[in-house]
């Protein structure tokens, strides 16, 4: 989709990788450490900027323990859709 923007989204993964920072209590410094990354950069993450890269990002929701679940949700048999044309996984190019 040329032109949409995800502000939005990133801001709402920011919050709620703080608020499973918050729930786990863990403070910035333990998590930026487990995630080998900068206490900057974590609060770039938690503040939903989209500039941040994404090995970093899934570093830190490594570090906090939800990785496992959000691969799982990008899993296209886990959907409905995915299932009914899990034929087309076999292919090597969408067409």
């Amino acid at each position: 989709m040329a032109g949409y923007h995800i502000e939005r989204e990133m801001q709402e993964l920011g919050e709620h990788v703080r608020g499973w920072r918050m729930v786990l209590g863990l403070t910035a410094q333990q998590v930026s450490e487990r995630a080998g990354i900068s206490r900057v950069t974590l609060r770039r993450i938690e503040a939903g900027e989209s500039g941040v890269s994404f090995g970093n990002v899934a570093q830190v929701l490594r570090a906090i323990g939800v990785l496992d679940q959000i691969v799982d949700a990008a899993d296209p048999l886990r959907s409905d859709i995915g299932r009914l044309r899990a034929g087309k996984l076999q292919k090597k190019r969408a067409r």
